[in-house]
């Protein structure tokens, strides 16, 4: 006998249990549910299948005298697990033979309409399965579209399939439909063609029948069948099919359709030009509405299907900005492809954007009726501006559109100034501002346009100005998240730089570390971090006097990192203290060990764990920055030094981080309650004792632990395998630890065991979570609670 027969044989109480579950009047529809899933999942080897089909089990759940003509069948759960059953037995042909004899192909088919959607798309599934095996397992020869000899359970299925699409049922097309959206979607092989041949004319006829209503499903199976080589290597049928449909279906049925096959990388020419213009067509449609006769060169020669179908949707306010928000979403979509596999028309698109723009807020007076229509229907559409403004910054990566960047920056500076452009899209017009003002520096770097570039960012920063002052804390937010971007990209330009220094900007932003509203602290803490890098830290710093005080907003940084009430702010502080040190900015500020040693004083008693975690990577880049300098052997930049040299190197870093208390935020951190920072801290040691100790020394020193600091480190590994809350942690050598005591700290970094450490640090708790001890614990808790606990035990 198979082995995997010993699992229901050895265990009598498996077939008892399904037995008895089977002898119930009205077993409990949870209960009936988990024995048809346990039961597929057994029956899955074709030897356990055989055995529980000789006890009779199997018919008595999944044929015709089971639960499907009983009252428990109405319970959703119940068909979910016998559909669940179903699938999982599905790996062999006695399986498959099974459910073909015993009407379970019907039974899939009638579940496909499911009330429950959950049980719907499993029925759906089950049947793609079903078929797929069928045809692989039981097919000796390729099927062949003259001479096609199905399996028998193939058969039945694609029979019922092509009656369905035949008949006059919508709900019975629609679900046909979708199987063989699912099918084509997952199967790759060639026989997928043979199928499709028998049923591509009743397909393309729903082009044109407008009494099915299932012409969006058509543009998803189309789709996934241009994903497959099947039908995208195929000579010519299919993509006429595809080129009907970018025809027929209307501009919101065809717009996926459409980016989907300009995604694609092998399509015929004409096919993706196209889909392209079923894309461009709203957008040419707007530009040509914004001007009576046409001013500029539209968006396209000619149109792929009647230019008035655009039109009623675009002067219609129930579908214009639906439209126009899938299009844009769609255009932002191939923005983002690193290849484009068709050109874009990028100049007319941006003056497209532009006039979308303008409509939305009223600075347009098109002479057109249908302008005038557009216009009105778009004024303060937030969705519509929100979509285009993202189209916009996609736009800036992409060469072609210099010759509009001054009329471009006009459109974005009215929204920027304008009192009723809406928080968020003012955020997103920042956003789309950064980005052009990165590709106008570059141009002025190419062309020389440095008075055109000078105008414009001091109309910026007059705008910024103002929205620093916002009584909208959203408003101020986003300005201060937009000079920081705008900083972090344009800060080495001179011409950037002097106009930011000319304006009220940087002062008004020191203003905004006392803000009310603590994510503005926070993003003002940010700010004036990057800001730093131009009054602080360039070497062409302006002179320090009162407008420019480093030690004053150092001082005012430390104070909010150690008395703010909120953690968002005490974050950023640490984050930019972090990028400063990284930077190599803190010697300029006073001696970096004392810097150092402050923050972590601060930081090692914060309460949020994410203040600590930054204190952890601040300390990090620390030891990296010493070890370097002094030229240990283990950094790759160090010049290789002797022996005696080395070892004086060593014990001067040593005494610097015992100077600067960072072993004893290290060994704190690491019974730290929060365990990403006991990860953290131990990964920092396990590099330091590296850097210390190679490994041919490493066990030399771990049999020295008898020395007068010995006792105390072997108090610290107990308690760091006890694993102690780093609140009760004590870091005063009260117990024999001196923490500032380079000896004491060399003894513990080479005997701790930090290795074991890590592996119980990293270990994840689905250990404990997902054991089957676990698992018992769950059941035995339910016992006497089952309506209490039965589903989250289930």
């Amino acid at each position: 006998l198979d082995p995997t027969v010993d699992l229901v044989q050895d265990n009598p109480c498996l077939t008892e249990f399904i037995t008895s579950v089977l002898a119930l009047p009205e077993p409990s529809p949870s209960i009936l549910s988990f024995t048809l899933r346990l039961a597929g999942i057994l029956a899955a080897s074709e030897e356990r299948f055989q055995y529980l089909q000789q006890e009779k089990l199997l018919v008595r759940l999944f044929g015709r005298d089971g639960p499907l003509n009983s009252a428990v069948w109405e319970d959703a759960s119940v068909r979910s697990g016998w559909v669940e059953g179903v699938h999982s037995m599905m790996h062999h042909q006695p399986a498959l033979h099974f459910l073909c004899n015993g009407g379970g192909i019907d039974v899939i088919f009638t579940l496909q309409g499911d009330p429950s959607l959950f049980v719907a798309s499993a029925a759906g599934q089950l049947l793609v399965h079903v078929l797929t095996f069928s045809v692989e397992s039981e097919t000796t020869k390729p099927p062949d579209t003259k001479d096609c000899d199905w399996p028998v359970c193939a058969q039945m299925i694609i029979k019922r399939i092509e009656d369905s699409l035949q008949s006059s049922s919508a709900s019975h097309i629609k679900q046909s439909l979708k199987l063989l959206t699912s099918l084509f979607g997952s199967c790759r092989a060639t026989w997928t063609e043979v199928l499709w041949l028998g049923i591509a004319k009743q397909i393309e006829s729903f082009l044109t029948e407008e009494t099915v209503q299932a012409q969006h499903m058509l543009a998803n199976l189309l789709l996934n069948m241009a994903w497959s080589p099947v039908f995208r290597d195929s000579e010519g049928s299919f993509w006429a099919l595809v080129t009907s449909a970018l025809e027929h279906l209307t501009p919101v049925q065809a717009g996926p359709l459409a980016v989907g096959i300009l995604r694609l990388h092998k399509c015929p020419q004409d096919v993706r030009i196209q889909a392209l213009t079923v894309l461009l067509q709203p957008m040419d449609c707007i530009l040509r509405a914004a001007s009576q006769p046409l001013e500029y060169a539209g968006l396209l020669d000619e149109s792929v299907s009647d230019p008035t179908t655009v039109e009623s949707l675009l002067s219609s306010k129930s579908s214009c900005a639906s439209l126009l928000c899938q299009t844009l979403a769609h255009l932002e979509e191939l923005l983002s492809l690193m290849r484009l596999s068709v050109d874009l028309p990028y100049t007319s698109l941006l003056r497209s954007l532009m006039t979308i723009l303008q409509f939305c807020n009223g600075s347009l007076s098109p002479a057109s009726p249908l302008g005038s229509t557009i216009s009105r229907i778009l004024i303060n559409c937030f969705r519509v501006q929100r979509s285009a403004l993202d189209v916009l910054a996609a736009l800036s990566a992409r060469k072609g559109c210099d010759t509009l960047i001054g009329s471009l920056f006009d459109v974005l500076l009215a929204y920027l100034e304008s009192p009723n452009t809406n928080p968020t899209v003012l955020k997103k017009t920042f956003q789309a501002t950064s980005k052009w003002l990165v590709r106008l520096q570059e141009l002025s770097c190419s062309n020389s346009q440095w008075q055109q570039t000078g105008k414009i960012l001091e109309d910026v920063f007059l705008v910024l100005q103002k929205r620093l002052c916002s009584p909208c804390w959203e408003v101020r937010d986003s300005s201060l998240e937009f000079l920081t971007v705008l900083i972090k990209s344009l800060r080495d330009q001179d011409e950037f730089r002097q106009s930011l220094l000319s304006s009220e900007v940087p002062s008004l932003t020191e203003n905004l570390l006392e803000d009310p509203e603590s994510y503005v602290r926070a993003s003002a803490v940010t700010a004036v971090g990057h800001l730093a890098f131009i009054t602080y830290f360039a070497p062409e710093a302006p002179v320090t006097g009162n407008q420019y005080n480093k030690e004053n907003t150092v001082a005012k940084l430390q104070e909010i990192l150690s008395t703010d009430p909120e953690g968002f702010p005490r974050r950023a502080v640490i984050s930019i203290f972090t990028k400063w040190l990284r930077q190599g900015c803190t010697g300029q500020l006073e001696d970096t060990e004392q810097f150092v040693s402050r923050v972590i004083q601060t930081v090692q008693h914060d309460l949020d764990w994410e203040v600590r975690l930054g204190g952890l990577e601040l300390v990090e880049v620390f030891c990296s920055q010493t070890i370097c300098q002094l030229g240990l052997p283990k950094c790759p930049y160090a010049p290789v030094l002797s022996t005696v040299t080395s070892s004086v190197h060593q014990n001067e870093s040593v005494q610097i981080f015992c100077r600067t208390n960072l072993f004893s935020f290290l060994f704190q951190s690491l019974c730290d309650c929060d365990k990403p920072i006991g990860q953290r801290a131990c990964d920092i040691l396990l590099g330091l004792r590296s850097n210390f100790y190679p490994i041919s020394t490493l066990k030399d020193s771990q049999g020295t632990g008898d020395s007068s600091a010995g006792h105390g480190i072997a108090w610290l590994q107990r308690t760091l395998r006890q694993g102690s809350l780093a609140q009760n942690f004590p870091t005063d050598g009260s117990n024999g630890v001196d923490f500032q005591d380079p000896e004491s700290m060399m003894l513990a970094l080479g005997i701790i065991e930090f290795e074991e450490l890590h592996d119980e640090l990293n270990k994840c708790s689905d250990h404990v979570e997902k054991s089957p001890q676990s698992l018992l614990q769950d059941i035995l808790a339910t016992v006497g609670t089952i309506e209490e606990n039965e589903a989250d035990c289930y």
